[in-house]
């Protein structure tokens, strides 16, 4: 899957684009109909620890879906956004086999 990713505030290392990379890719073993994937993370300017932000979105056919996690590190809040949308991803394809 084509990952389109956006860094605000700050410039992400590879390190980190493999590891979001990898991550969405176990994402796509739960629906295989991702059309595109669009990532934005971002570094908030406060005192909190928990300042990072990531908002996942992803396309598929007929509909969209929009993750947003802020947590103290971007790993973090990548895999707890993925996690997200599996459960999401599921129940779309639940609700889509009992149409059929």
């Amino acid at each position: 899957m084509k990952v389109n990713t956006q860094s605000v505030n700050f410039n992400a290392d590879d390190k980190l684009i493999n590891f979001l990379q990898n991550r969405l890719d176990k994402v796509e073993t739960f629906y295989s109909k991702v059309i595109s994937s669009d990532v934005y993370m971002k570094v908030e300017n406060t005192s909190a620890k928990e300042n990072k932000i990531v908002e996942i979105k992803i396309t598929v056919p007929r509909d969209k879906f929009v993750v947003k996690k802020q947590c103290k590190s971007f790993e973090e809040a990548v895999d707890s956004a993925c996690s997200s949308l599996e459960r999401r991803l599921i129940k779309q394809k639940e609700k889509i086999r009992l149409q059929a």
